[in-house]
């Protein structure tokens, strides 16, 4: 069989890759071994999202007499929840498959292998090509931990597929998005949740001010955190695990819970994907590719989190596959992958794009930053929201923004005014210079553009 191009993983690098190769006039072939939509919609993003929301309603119910609404007793159905997550992700898949059958891309479900520069072969078939699009995303990766094997230790997959797992208490080992996603939830469910982030600090990839205000609000919830601790080891059957790590002392501690949830980061899910002979340039079992995704085997690329040294979202998947097919089509890039916004799901939320104060330094930037706080928001009063803020990191030479922090509710929607914002050199005279509604939560945009003086 014969295609124009092959995009092997249907996640949303996949998929979208797929779409605009097809808008394009091209003959798409999308192998896909599990399915449509990738671990973000079916095993990531999506669920928890939708565990996310149905958690934080049931939590807001034990405030909601602070706003004259008498709700009585109440409880939670954790089946109940997942069912409703369930059929979130159902109907975001069919979505997916309703955009591959309009878009006439023939859908391969099996484990593609490449055999060659334009050559996939997948379920005993042969497919010729003339490119080929690798996006077969990450798997769970595991540090070196006696026990992390065991029975009794689980991953996010575990936690979000089917009808989840429940714990009267949990032992998180890792304090990335995932980990404290997953603590979100189960801590508003009651359950007795402790973090242990090997790093300084939770988060360890966002500005080091958010971690330590997350780290605060996380603690006033009941969560336990601990930062800079190395887990020895897990011992135990499932329903009575034991943790034995060393504090950032030195000290060795022992815990206990129900369970453990291995979140300690993703790797690139490449196992099986070449053929024996097919040689390609690695970095730590991640696959080498240029700004383009352009590898070491002629007409192969690559995007998304099988990608070496990428930053592994859902949207800089999607970014990429757009650019890796314009590349193939014979025309530019369409998509500035120079600025990405980094979002947790938390309450409130937090999210992240462009430089922090320390990044702006090492870049030779004298940068100032300030702070508009969700206590001067109107909309934050009404709503009666944890204390946050929205910072911005703007150039002292000429106000030009180069970064935005927020902790506060809907920051992961605000991000994208302040992406375009760091993208396109807009000075916070600028961003201040736009009216921004009232009153909505926006305002704090406006409000912290109003506090740089120069």
């Amino acid at each position: 069989m014969n295609f124009d191009i092959a995009i092997i993983g249907g996640g949303p690098g996949g998929y979208n890759a797929a779409e605009k190769a097809a808008k394009l006039g091209m003959q798409v072939v999308l192998f896909e071994k599990e399915d449509l939509g990738g671990t973000c919609l079916n095993r990531g993003c999506m669920p928890t999202k939708a565990l996310i929301h149905s958690t934080e309603l049931y939590e807001s119910l034990a405030h909601a007499s602070f706003h004259g609404v008498n709700v009585g007793e109440y409880s939670y159905d954790f089946a109940a929840m997942h069912a409703r997550k369930a059929q979130v992700v159902e109907e975001l898949r069919k979505g997916v498959e309703k955009l591959m059958k309009a878009g006439k891309i023939t859908v391969v479900y099996g484990h593609a292998q490449i055999a060659g520069s334009g050559v996939v072969t997948c379920e005993g078939e042969t497919y010729e090509v003339k490119d080929i699009i690798i996006a077969t995303g990450s798997k769970v990766a595991y540090p070196p931990i006696p026990g992390i094997h065991d029975e009794g230790v689980y991953n996010s997959r575990d936690i979000l597929e089917g009808d989840g797992l429940m714990f009267k208490s949990l032992i998180i080992i890792g304090g990335g998005v995932v980990g404290i996603e997953c603590a979100s939830i189960y801590c508003a469910l009651g359950c007795e949740v402790t973090v242990l982030e090997a790093a300084d600090h939770i988060l360890p990839v966002m500005d080091k001010e958010i971690a330590t205000r997350l780290t605060m609000m996380m603690k006033k919830r009941g969560i336990k955190v601990e930062a800079k601790a190395m887990v020895q080891k897990i011992e135990g059957t499932p329903g009575n695990m034991t943790v034995t790590y060393l504090d950032k002392k030195g000290n060795e501690v022992v815990i206990s819970a129900e369970g453990v949830l291995a979140a300690a980061g993703r790797c690139a899910n490449v196992d099986g994907l070449f053929a024996e002979g097919v040689e390609i340039e690695m970095f730590k079992n991640a696959i080498v590719g240029d700004e383009v995704g352009r590898t070491s085997l002629p007409n192969v690329y690559v995007i998304g989190d099988a990608k070496a040294k990428n930053i592994q979202l859902a949207h800089v998947a999607e970014a990429q596959g757009a650019n890796a097919v314009a590349v193939i089509a014979g025309k530019e890039p369409p998509i500035d992958m120079s600025v990405v916004p980094s979002c947790v799901y938390t309450n409130p939320e937090i999210a992240s794009v462009g430089m922090n104060e320390e990044q702006a330094k090492a870049a030779g930037i004298t940068p100032k930053a300030v702070k508009f706080l969700t206590g001067a928001n109107g909309k934050c009063l009404i709503e009666n929201t944890e204390s946050g803020y929205v910072k911005l990191v703007t150039d002292a030479a000429d106000g030009r923004i180069l970064g935005a922090h927020l902790v506060c509710p809907r920051a992961t929607d605000m991000i994208g005014e302040l992406s375009l914002a760091v993208q396109k050199g807009i000075t916070a005279e600028g961003l201040h210079a736009v009216i921004h509604p009232h009153p909505t939560f926006t305002e704090m945009i406006s409000g912290a553009a109003a506090l740089v003086e120069h």
